[in-house]
């Protein structure tokens, strides 16, 4: 069976292979076609589509969009969509100001948590532009936390939000402008923190079905810690919205071992190119050019 993987980061974001990189190690596990889908962050694209041509893998462009709604975070899923549109690249501008602004702010918070990070430690792990990202694979390269995580609740999201960078876009502004340049939209893992964790069944059912009515588009059907009442429940909304299937691996690289691109963990994904198909034909109903 042809597969497929929706959801993958590279060195743009938190991942640890380049985009070139992810297309390689696609090739070599045999996926047709991948998103690349970086966390506020398509500088990636370029690069993978010119590798994925070359040895005949479809890329998908692809971006995770970290969205404010109802006092949470949730990630949405954008794929398909034409980066030069002119309302993705405005949407895109506003995303990036408020990831890349006061950095050298943030890293003076960083400081005086007794951490010793200096701004040109973090211009080493810039791949152009320099962002809270940059920032995490900085404190990655220093070993002081075990996990990932820790790097975010103790360091980067309190002090960004002290600072006033925590302020995202929300799914009322970004679904119309997305679905401008083309994109299908659809949330990511809604079981995490980043996302519908701690609600009840009903509440994230709710959250879901307000999300639809504003133009969600799909939800993570396919995910590596998903666990199979999770499934029931993704597949209950699906059918009672009539939303698209979507879905990957998360894959990161060695920032979040024993998950692998293609397949997640111990082999518990493997997501049929007509799932793509699926979705280019939902995209054709809904007018999404």
């Amino acid at each position: 069976m042809e597969i497929i993987d929706l959801h993958t980061h590279s060195t743009v974001s938190d991942g640890t292979y380049t985009p070139c990189g992810l297309v390689e190690l696609a090739s070599k596990r045999n996926i047709r076609a991948f998103a690349l889908t970086d966390h506020d962050n398509v500088s990636g694209l370029e690069e993978a589509k010119k590798a994925a041509d070359k040895v005949g893998i479809e890329l998908i462009p692809g971006m995770e969009v970290t969205m404010n709604f109802h006092g949470r975070k949730i990630h949405v899923i954008a794929l398909g969509f034409a980066v030069d549109s002119p309302d993705f690249q405005e949407l895109y501008r506003k995303i990036r100001i408020n990831k890349e602004e006061k950095i050298d702010k943030l890293i003076e918070g960083i400081q005086r948590c007794g951490v010793p990070i200096t701004l040109e430690m973090v211009q080493k792990h810039s791949s152009g532009q320099m962002d809270q990202y940059t920032v995490m694979r900085c404190l990655v390269s220093m070993k002081i936390e075990k996990k990932i995580q820790p790097l975010w609740d103790k360091y980067i999201d309190p002090i960004a939000a002290d600072l006033g960078m925590n302020e995202n876009v929300t799914p009322e502004e970004a679904f119309p402008i997305l679905h401008k340049a083309g994109a299908v939209v659809s949330l990511a893992h809604f079981h995490k923190k980043i996302g519908l964790k701690d609600l009840s069944r009903e509440a994230q059912a709710d959250a879901i079905r307000e999300l639809r009515h504003l133009g969600l588009d799909g939800v993570e059907r396919w995910y590596p810690s998903y666990s199979e009442d999770d499934m029931v429940f993704l597949q209950s909304m699906i059918d009672e919205l009539g939303m698209c299937s979507t879905g990957g691996t998360d894959f990161h690289g060695l920032n979040r071992s024993g998950v692998e691109m293609g397949t997640g963990i111990n082999g518990n994904i493997s997501i049929p190119y007509s799932a793509l198909e699926a979705i280019n034909e939902y995209k054709r109903m809904e007018g999404l050019k």
